[in-house]
């Protein structure tokens, strides 16, 4: 960041009296703009046995295989963000949402947060930013081919939770680390 955005004028990065972290201060009109992790709503999307995969046709993974998911709009709750990139991406509309994982990714200050929802129908498509759209049962994920880590492991945490019917809300960090060992583990 170079300049204000609220006056124009330059800005600097610098701990403010009070805080403790650095951050871009105007020394025009005082202004202290915080950068804060961006977060990412989704549904793991269910008819029957199947789960609702899109293969995505933008960066980053163009070609991989992801949950419909998304950054969260100002002005929308958390369901609404999910339910809202389900129907860009997947143009599926889902019902009885329930947060089933959250995952905080500090390395790229970035929170996932995905629901386990029902198709209303299977009257879905891929949306602008999807190739296609598919449902799959647990042996016919690409496994190889998702997109994310997150991803991953919420398909590993639902297939695992659906044997018991119990699917308890999941928070774990993933860090850098962790994304290249799954990434490696998925490859071999």
């Amino acid at each position: 960041m170079k300049y204000c955005t609220q006056c124009g004028n330059p800005v600097q990065l610098r701990t403010p009296q009070g805080d403790n972290r650095p951050r871009f201060v105007c020394d025009g009109c005082q202004t202290v703009h915080y950068q804060n992790p961006r977060i990412v709503a989704g549904c793991l999307a269910v008819w029957d046995d199947r789960v609702l995969l899109c293969r995505r046709a933008i960066e980053p993974r163009r070609g991989y295989w992801t949950l419909p998911a998304g950054f969260m709009e100002n002005g929308e709750t958390l369901q609404q963000a999910a339910e809202r990139e389900t129907l860009e991406e997947a143009c599926a509309r889902v019902r009885d949402l329930q947060l089933y994982t959250l995952f905080d990714l500090p390395h790229i200050s970035q929170v996932y947060m995905f629901f386990r929802a029902r198709l209303i129908d299977v009257d879905f498509r891929a949306g602008d930013e999807s190739l296609e759209v598919q449902l799959f049962r647990q042996q016919d994920i690409p496994w190889s081919e998702l997109a994310f880590p997150t991803i991953g492991r919420t398909l590993e945490c639902f297939f695992a939770d659906r044997v018991q019917q119990t699917f308890p809300v999941r928070n774990e960090a993933m860090t850098g680390l962790h994304n290249r060992r799954q990434e490696q583990h998925q490859a071999s």
